[in-house]
């Protein structure tokens, strides 16, 4: 069930792709208050971290959201629904997006020592962290790390490639878009009936950029796009 807010924000993701400003769906959440408990140890819950974004989003004041999901994160128990090493991700993102890098790193690092099921690797998102503080060597080794334990998802391929795409890696970004698309295709999904704002299309469109800005001809992927 969504409830239509009305309210009018500009989006940037952890991927760093910036969505233009439109009017978003807040998804309907338990009150914050009450995040239910198991044995009086509050539960993380996943509704509570999408409210706490929303809001964010909407306010331009991540770092509020990134102390309360640290607070969350450190006094609560992982549930089935959000593990403990997703719920990690959720604040680094929100420290990224508060510009605090060296924070960001940190709960990066926790997600991966933690070792749990998270819905992108971390290491992509540490690596923008490390970019962000310099560390640009640091930061491409991670991104290496994942290309040689691949296959990685097409998610994380989509993020890998925006990340060197900033970075003006654009050759390793078109390895990585391609990777993605390759992915999404094995998996059965078709750019004909794929939505809009499907990762296939997502990838689709982000390596055709690429390709353009690189001075490539159109290629069979290309034309799914046409196909369309």
């Amino acid at each position: 069930m969504v409830r239509n807010s009305g309210i009018k924000v500009a989006l940037l993701t952890s991927a760093g792709r910036q969505y233009s400003t439109s009017t978003i769906s807040r998804p309907f959440a338990a009150p914050i208050a009450d995040p239910g408990y198991l044995s009086h140890v509050p539960s993380l819950n996943r509704e509570i971290f999408d409210s706490l974004e929303f809001d964010a989003a909407a306010s331009g004041d991540h770092v509020a959201a990134a102390r309360e999901m640290t607070r969350l994160v450190t006094i609560g128990t992982q549930t089935a629904a959000m593990p403990r090493a997703e719920a990690c991700v959720r604040v680094a993102d929100q420290w990224l997006l508060a510009d605090e890098p060296a924070e960001a790193a940190d709960w990066f690092r926790r997600a991966l020592a933690d070792g749990g099921p998270v819905s992108v690797d971390p290491r992509v998102g540490l690596a923008r962290a490390l970019f962000q503080l310099g560390r640009q060597r640091d930061a491409l080794d991670l991104i290496s790390g994942i290309q040689r334990d691949g296959p990685a998802d097409p998610r994380t391929c989509d993020l890998a490639a925006e990340l060197l795409v900033e970075n003006g890696d654009l050759a390793g970004a078109l390895d990585w878009a391609t990777t993605g698309v390759e992915r999404c295709l094995a998996a059965g999904q078709n750019a004909e009936r794929a939505d809009e704002n499907s990762e296939l299309r997502l990838l689709l469109r982000l390596r055709y950029r690429i390709r353009n800005d690189l001075g490539l001809p159109e290629d069979g992927y290309d034309a799914l796009l046409d196909d369309a």
